[in-house]
């Protein structure tokens, strides 16, 4: 099978390794591919939460020329309120909580911003419909 559609995004990183714990902890995403290019020895690492063929590319670089913020920024939909809350409380305890949850209503649903090892933005949330939303579009 060949994969079509949007599947990945390239995310430059300075630490592989950090960025890596910062995903597995707050996207439950786990490494499936990983490799050192021959010819320029720059580190790639696929990340993917198993939900669906698409996956997040960490790029080892020594210096970030840009870096996902807000408003650009993944976003990653959680289980339950509660599961945004209790990472959201982890995220603050790790200083690394950027907008504290709160409920936009339909279609946003309840959602936050953290910072990741490079200062790019993800964002939890829980209720936005694009599952339905795209549903509802066919």
């Amino acid at each position: 099978m060949i994969d079509i559609g949007l599947t990945h995004v390239a995310l430059p990183v300075t630490d592989v390794e950090q960025s890596i714990r910062f995903y597995s902890t707050y996207a439950g995403m786990q490494v499936i591919h990983r490799r050192i290019d021959q010819e320029t020895g720059v580190n790639f690492v696929w990340l993917s939460d198993s939900t669906r063929p698409f996956a997040i590319v960490l790029i080892q670089t020594n210096r970030l020329q840009t870096i996902l913020s807000p408003l650009a920024h993944l976003g990653v939909g959680c289980p339950s309120r509660e599961m945004v809350d209790s990472l959201c409380s982890k995220a603050k305890q790790e200083g690394i909580l950027i907008q504290k949850p709160q409920d936009s209503g339909y279609p946003t649903g309840y959602w936050a911003f953290l910072r990741d090892p490079d200062g790019h933005t993800l964002e939890l949330s829980y209720g936005q419909e694009i599952g339905l939303t795209l549903e509802q579009s066919s």
